[in-house]
């Protein structure tokens, strides 16, 4: 499953403060403040320091355990500042229990809270959705670089393709592509990191980031990094925690 997602925005201080507000309903607690970022949960957000760093077109999709959390996020983060994309309601043509809510980040993001019925159980993401210029392609490297990992094909549908379980997925979406997304999948082990990044690169992808210690974050993290074809940061990560 998802381990984290990281966007990087064009003002730090300004997008903690709606994030704080939009999150607050959804429970996932008070952020950390490091010296990469700000994370709630599974998100994070991080300065986009160069030219061309924005994080553009990409969708994150919260897990909220009813219709009642997924409107209080609506209404907090809009009040916040966050623009509107969709209010709170069923979305049917997802399926007859879908209930979400839409909004628009600083920069353009579009995130969302779900409800779908019943408890989620998958941590804070229900789903994330990059736009992507070649679905077969990205097809292919996700289904390549994520098979050690379990996050396997579940759906594919005329332009929408998914990895993952049903309440944490992984969407493809073929249009203008989605820029400096950071995905990162739980690997079980050090050994699972070590055959993502080998797999990934026997394919012929492009390496990130060797698997190894990245005690810049913790000790015992143990990550490594490939770019997708649209040049999206993907990683697999073990965090050697008990």
């Amino acid at each position: 499953m998802f381990d984290h997602v990281t966007l990087r925005v064009s003002d730090l201080e300004a997008s903690r403060r709606l994030y704080d507000a939009a999150l607050e309903p959804l429970d996932l607690g008070a952020p950390s403040v490091g010296e990469h970022g700000v994370e709630w949960g599974d998100l994070s957000i991080s300065l986009a320091r160069e030219d061309g760093a924005l994080t553009r077109r990409a969708h994150v999709a919260f897990a909220a355990r009813s219709p009642e959390q997924v409107a209080a996020f609506w209404r907090a983060a809009t009040e916040a500042g966050f623009r509107d994309n969709g209010p709170p309601g069923l979305r049917p043509e997802y399926h007859e229990r879908y209930y979400g809510a839409f909004v628009l980040d600083p920069d353009g993001n579009n995130i969302e809270a779900v409800h779908h019925g019943r408890e989620p159980s998958h941590g804070d993401f229900d789903h994330v959705a990059i736009r992507v210029a070649d679905n077969a392609e990205s097809k292919r490297f996700y289904a390549t670089v994520l098979e050690p990992l379990g996050f396997g094909l579940v759906h594919e549908e005329g332009e929408y393709v998914g990895l993952g379980i049903p309440g944490n997925s992984l969407w493809l979406v073929e249009g203008e592509p989605s820029a400096n997304v950071h995905i990162a999948f739980a690997a079980s082990d050090n050994a699972t990191v070590d055959e993502f990044h080998r797999v990934a690169l026997a394919a012929g992808y492009r390496d990130n980031g060797p698997p190894g210690e990245r005690p810049v974050y913790h000790a015992g993290y143990y990550g490594a990094f490939v770019l997708d074809p649209d040049g999206n940061n993907v990683e697999a990560v073990c965090h050697n925690r008990d």
